[in-house]
């Protein structure tokens, strides 16, 4: 017996389709069926009344840290937290113990999100056996296990002959590369951005350099051997700069920039608070405008949440010895909203084509779309919903956030992965009808 879904009046936005306009959204077997259908009898309707109903977002590149970093996140706890941000889709990134690197340790983590039966998870497989940058992964095999892509996620491979190889061996089987840009020479040991802050603090620093010395290396070689590249978590204006030049050359090359790179920057390391230690390290104003511009003029592709879970043991201690990371699943929507879209930066279709379909596009998987027949990976948000961000009530185990008390607006209603609600607001319970 087939189970019928009606949406009622809702701003339905799609991006894939550019279309942005109230109508009904009717969901049967799991699968949009059609856009404004007319009188339905016998469906379950939900009232989407001053909502936005979009497609479920895409999260491209994510830490879920199981196996091996329990204590951090689960693969459980980390699809959690995704369906409560509006994310239906995943991108698991390699940094596990071991790490994913052999289709068995692939198999391990689709179980796992089979089993968690919430966000669909999408593995990213290693470049580089044991992610050490000395020898090429077994890429054939784990393409075939179903790898979306390729990274050796926080060890970005500083062999350019060996990502020279990477590239042009993932366009045997049309995978995307995915590298942060980081020359770690420049960077080990640094806490922070390289400023006029660091300086008056007097802590090691991280030169934009760092960055922006390998994004231009690795453009060249996307260049030079036309695979396909994606750079993440763009944090700095030279970076923004060199892949504006490329894209204008016709380079086929992506990028990502983490929303907390829009909004923040180095002055909240005067608090010396761990739950700013982040990386790449929150820049300075003149760089955070930049991620903005390059957002606004697509030389900047795709939004990421910038989840990189650690556990709150490991952020208690010293700024200088606690590691890297934030939870950032929980409050991406919302930080994208309250500082772009309500601030004019972006309309709201602009925004979710960042949030779903572009990061789809990239890891070419079957999400970011309301078409007729896609996958009803839907999110309902409510614009106008103001809340504090509280670190503490996170699904995800990672209670640290650089957003700790901030007032935020909008806020996902329901989560939907394939027809199925996997997360519903308080809210939004007398919605239903």
């Amino acid at each position: 017996m087939s189970t019928r879904l009606l949406i009622r009046g809702g701003r339905v936005i799609d991006p894939s389709q550019r279309k942005d306009r109230i109508t009904d959204l009717l969901v049967e077997d799991g699968r949009i069926a059609a856009w404004d259908p007319g009188r339905i009898e016998s469906a379950q309707v939900f009232n989407a009344e001053g909502l936005i109903i979009a497609p479920g977002l895409v999260e491209l590149h994510a830490e879920l840290r199981e196996p091996g970093w329990e204590e951090d996140e689960t693969i459980e706890t980390g699809l959690r937290a995704a369906v409560r941000g509006g994310f239906t889709s995943v991108g698991c990134l390699p940094n596990t113990e071991p790490p994913i690197d052999t289709p068995a340790g692939m198999q391990f983590v689709q179980a796992k999100a089979r089993q968690a039966k919430l966000a669909k998870a999408y593995v990213i497989a290693c470049i580089s056996q044991n992610r050490e940058g000395q020898q090429l992964a077994e890429i054939g095999g784990l393409a075939e296990t179903g790898a979306v892509a390729f990274s050796d996620a926080d060890r970005p491979v500083q062999n350019a002959a060996l990502f020279r190889r990477a590239l042009q061996y993932c366009q045997m089987f049309d995978r995307p590369v995915i590298n942060f840009p980081d020359v770690q020479e420049l960077s080990r040991r640094g806490v922070m951005h390289e400023g006029l802050v660091s300086t008056v603090l007097g802590l090691p620093a991280i030169p934009s350099a760092a960055e922006d010395v390998m994004t231009g290396r690795d453009l060249r070689l996307a260049e030079a051997t036309g695979g396909r590249l994606h750079l993440a978590n763009i944090s700095s204006g030279g970076s923004v700069e060199l892949i504006r030049r490329f894209k204008a050359r016709g380079i086929p090359v992506t990028a990502s920039t983490s929303i907390v790179h829009c909004v923040l920057t180095d002055e909240t390391l005067r608090s010396f608070e761990t739950r700013f230690k982040i990386h790449p390290p929150l820049r300075d104003s003149t760089d955070v405008e930049s991620c903005v511009s390059g957002l606004i003029d697509q030389t900047i592709d795709v939004i990421s949440s910038g989840h990189a879970p650690r556990a709150a043991e490991k952020k208690m201690l010293e700024l200088d010895r606690a590691p890297f990371g934030m939870s950032g699943l929980e409050t991406c929507l919302s930080l994208a909203a309250t500082y772009l879209v309500r601030t004019g930066r972006l309309e709201w279709l602009s925004l979710l084509e960042r949030l779903s379909t572009a990061p789809a596009r990239v890891l070419d998987i079957p999400a970011g779309s309301l078409q007729e027949g896609a996958a009803a990976d839907i999110v309902a948000i409510d614009p106008q919903a103001e809340w504090t961000v509280q670190p503490q009530q996170f699904a995800s185990k990672c209670n640290s956030s650089p957003l700790d008390g901030e007032r935020l607006y909008g806020q996902v209603a329901v989560t939907w992965v394939d027809g199925q609600p996997a997360f519903r607001s308080d809210e939004a319970a007398d919605r239903w009808l």
